[in-house]
């Protein structure tokens, strides 16, 4: 975890394992970074330093508190994690309550971002009413167990979709647009033609997996649309 900060914290009596990346100057935010279901890959830890580049203290969530040897066998544990809603938000809550008491986070407005099951996670704690000022999904998996209820969501979401991500199928995407125009949620939608599942990540390609393949033009695309909404939110970089 070069460069990155180790946090220790809890959800109830499972440990889990924080990665925290800082700024250089004074902060203008603070970002909960929910990973892949692999839990903490390369490419999530390059998101985390380039949102510090960006002027955020970023933190790495844990889903396990438990090794994680790859992509198969980290299956059971999120099939595991995500059976009952309740018990998932709580540990999606734990990270984030982890981040709000960092040192220097005290101040500062929190945001969520999150990548394949993380995107899934970050949707999932903006649903549970978090006091957060965006949600950011990348190729995440929009269902729920628990839709939200009408003026529950506070937080500004971004969804950035592959239109022919297998494991998000377009009736998913109509569910969760319907879902968010009942609860009145303040959401953009940006879906790339053509574009499958774990597209932000070089290594998707040498997954084997037909479903996931990278697209660098939804790779650019997606970030250069979220840092627009963070600049609105937090306000421009120094």
């Amino acid at each position: 975890m070069g460069g990155l900060e180790r946090i220790d914290y809890a959800d109830g009596a499972t440990a889990l394992t924080g990665w925290l990346a800082r700024p250089v100057g004074a902060p203008r935010g603070a970002i909960v970074v929910f990973p892949t279901i692999a839990n903490v890959t390369p490419a999530i830890e390059r998101r985390a330093k380039l949102l510090a580049e960006a002027g955020f203290i970023a933190l790495i969530a844990d889903f396990y508190g438990a090794p994680v040897a790859d992509f198969a066998s980290a299956g059971p544990l999120a099939k595991a994690l995500r059976e009952d809603v309740d018990v998932y938000r709580a540990r999606l809550s734990a990270a984030l309550s982890a981040l709000r008491t960092t040192p220097g986070v005290a101040v500062l407005r929190l945001g969520a971002v999150g990548y394949c099951m993380g995107g899934q996670a970050a949707l999932e704690l903006a649903r549970s009413g978090a006091d957060i000022v965006c949600a950011v999904s990348f190729h995440g998996i929009l269902e729920t167990g628990r839709p939200a209820r009408p003026g529950a969501i506070r937080a500004r979401l971004l969804v950035c979709h592959g239109d022919v991500d297998p494991l998000v199928p377009r009736a998913q995407v109509l569910g969760f647009w319907q879902e968010m125009d009942h609860a009145g949620a303040n959401w953009h939608f940006h879906a790339y033609s053509g574009v499958r599942h774990g597209f932000t990540d070089p290594a998707s390609d040498a997954r084997g997996m037909d479903a996931v393949k990278y697209d660098a033009s939804a790779d650019r695309q997606s970030w250069s649309a979220t840092m627009g909404l963070l600049d609105e939110l937090f306000g421009p970089a120094n």
